[in-house]
């Protein structure tokens, strides 16, 4: 499946935009976590643990979308975009990750 933040793609002829599709996923953070990212960022280390998970919960939410273009018949998402939002909480943070696109169909 062809994924792009264009709104077309190139050398191909559209056939059928077949709506919109999306796919989230969350991550969470404690205190603990928190406590030690502080520290790494402090003594000029990288928080390669959050790296890791926000890949992760990225792909999670790419793959979630790709499955929804596929169910419409789709072999292809333009427009993509991705968000990043901090939904806070209690003990920690946790991270949603919202990818969202248009389903098409080309030739």
């Amino acid at each position: 499946m062809i994924l792009s933040s264009t709104n077309t793609l190139e050398n191909k002829q559209i056939i059928s935009y077949n709506g919109l599709v999306t796919g989230e996923s969350l991550i969470g953070s404690n205190v603990y976590k928190d406590l030690f990212s502080g520290v790494r960022d402090v003594v000029g280390g990288r928080t390669s643990r959050y790296e890791v998970e926000i890949q992760k919960a990225r792909e999670l939410a790419l793959d979630s979308m790709k499955m929804k273009a596929e169910e419409l018949d789709a072999n292809a998402i333009i427009g993509l975009k991705i968000s990043y939002n901090n939904l806070g909480g209690t003990m920690g943070n946790t991270i949603l990750v919202t990818a969202y696109g248009t389903a098409i169909t080309y030739k």
